[in-house]
């Protein structure tokens, strides 16, 4: 019994100076909140207020608005839209048309005074009455350059623009949805949309482009899309969604996405994929049995789809009843990431601070931003002693990856560390944006939109 005494007391008395076991720090889970940045349900811009959390508004915009000639842009209506969206801490998704039903023409003024054709008709193929539609010629050389010179311009100006979350493409076809249904004669040609494509592709590389069709070869006047490096996004979301068999709609999302081949179907693993919630079904569809007969389960929607973001007006006309809105917030949760950080340890050796942190993705889709991550010491009122950034990534985690393990070695903090936390943050470079929470119980803890790891040893 004395021996073993004594050989304990070696131990300890060979241990360096100053330095701490490691001791793996187990974090609770808790859950996520429900207005995560670049995720979840999305209001229009002027319907935007506290009925239910987001992070992103949305908004159309008439390429007339925004193009005046040939290299002659007017980008005020945009600023405002995207400085009064940042005003409230959220980040803008947006359109740009040219034709849109029941408006005026979106077609800017020097291309109607240089003779582009528009063809004026009625779309009665949605619920009486009829909308006018006003659809130009885009064949017309004139029309395609001018596309091509606005996307470009946009490009230079906004490609990483922290105010904007998504772009979907637009441009095309009614509501910019790239078709003109029913009158398929009046829609672009492959070779028109090949250039929009190669344009879009060439000026936008750091903020997501999403299209409306997940086309592949010989879809129908769709120009092939899914080898190109952009997302989707299914404006009849849970009523156009799931792929009902065999003689159901072909045009329904994930039939698409099968016809499309596999480069589709993972298209998600890289680039966001978003849309809207299909208006029947408004709000009702994130209650337990919605009352449309053509509603399809939002959950499996989500799931089999993989969709980070999606407008849906119903819960942001009034505040939801009580039930309502608490599934709507636990089915939001499940949209896009959800990163949960489930241990760390912290350890001093010497003049440095060892720090491993793993994170794994509970969500059913990465993170498609380059945001950069960093690590604090904060003291008891939160405030915080020293940074330290990190060369860690948050993107490209995909739901089900083993967890991700990150390291960093730090210098030690130049107050003393007694009673100091570190604390880990995802970076929202739009200032005042909503913090990436983490889905964890520490979560804002001892400062806003910091993950507390455990105390500085």
């Amino acid at each position: 019994m004395y021996l073993f005494r004594f050989v304990g007391v070696i131990v300890i008395a060979l241990m360096p100076i100053g330095e701490a076991r490691a001791e793996l720090l187990k974090l609770t889970s808790a859950p996520s909140p429900a207005d995560n940045p670049l995720k979840g349900i999305v209001p229009y811009s002027n319907m935007a207020g506290e009925t239910f959390p987001h992070s992103m508004e949305f908004e159309y915009l008439p390429l007339s608005d925004l193009m005046k000639g040939t290299n002659v842009f007017d980008w005020q209506p945009l600023e405002a839209l995207l400085n009064g969206t940042a005003s409230r801490g959220n980040q803008t998704i947006f359109r740009v048309w040219v034709e849109y039903p029941g408006q005026k023409s979106g077609l800017p003024k020097f291309l109607v005074d240089q003779g582009v054709k528009v063809t004026q008709w009625k779309n009665d193929s949605e619920k009486p009455p009829a909308d006018v539609c006003y659809s130009p010629d885009y064949a017309d050389e004139r029309l395609v350059q001018a596309l091509e010179s606005f996307i470009t311009a946009l490009g230079q100006r906004y490609d990483g623009d922290p105010r904007i979350a998504y772009i979907t493409a637009g441009l095309l076809g009614s509501w910019g949805e790239w078709h003109t249904w029913p009158r398929k004669d009046l829609f672009a040609s492959v070779k028109t949309q090949q250039r929009v494509l190669a344009a879009y592709e060439k000026a936008l590389k750091r903020t997501p482009v999403l299209l409306r069709y997940p086309a592949g070869k010989d879809h129908g006047g769709l120009a092939a899309i899914a080898h190109l490096p952009f997302g989707y996004h299914d404006d009849s979301f849970a009523w156009g969604t799931l792929d009902q068999g065999e003689g159901s709609n072909s045009w329904f999302y994930m039939r698409t996405l099968k016809t499309a081949g596999d480069s589709a179907l993972n298209k998600w693993r890289t680039q966001p994929i978003g849309g809207e919630v299909r208006p029947e079904v408004w709000g009702q569809i994130h209650d337990a049995k919605p009352a449309h007969a053509k509603a399809q389960d939002f959950v499996t929607c989500v799931e089999q789809t993989h969709v980070t973001w999606l407008m849906e007006s119903g819960l942001f006309k009034k505040r939801a009843e009580p039930e309502r809105y608490r599934r709507a917030t636990e089915q939001v949760r499940r949209m896009g990431y959800d990163f949960h950080v489930p241990t760390a340890t912290i350890t001093r050796e010497g003049e440095h601070i060892k720090v491993s942190v793993t994170v794994i993705n509970q969500g059913v889709a990465p993170f498609y931003r380059d945001w950069r991550i960093e690590l604090a010491s904060l003291d008891a009122e939160g405030h915080i002693a020293q940074r330290w950034p990190v060369d860690w990534e948050i993107t490209g985690l995909l739901p089900g990856d083993a967890p991700r393990k990150w390291n960093a070695t730090l210098n030690l903090p130049k107050k003393a560390t007694a009673k100091l936390t570190l604390a880990l943050r995802v970076i929202n470079p739009l200032p005042n944006g909503k913090p990436l929470r983490f889905a964890n119980a520490d979560q804002n803890r001892h400062a806003p939109g910091w993950l507390s790891l455990g105390p500085l040893p």
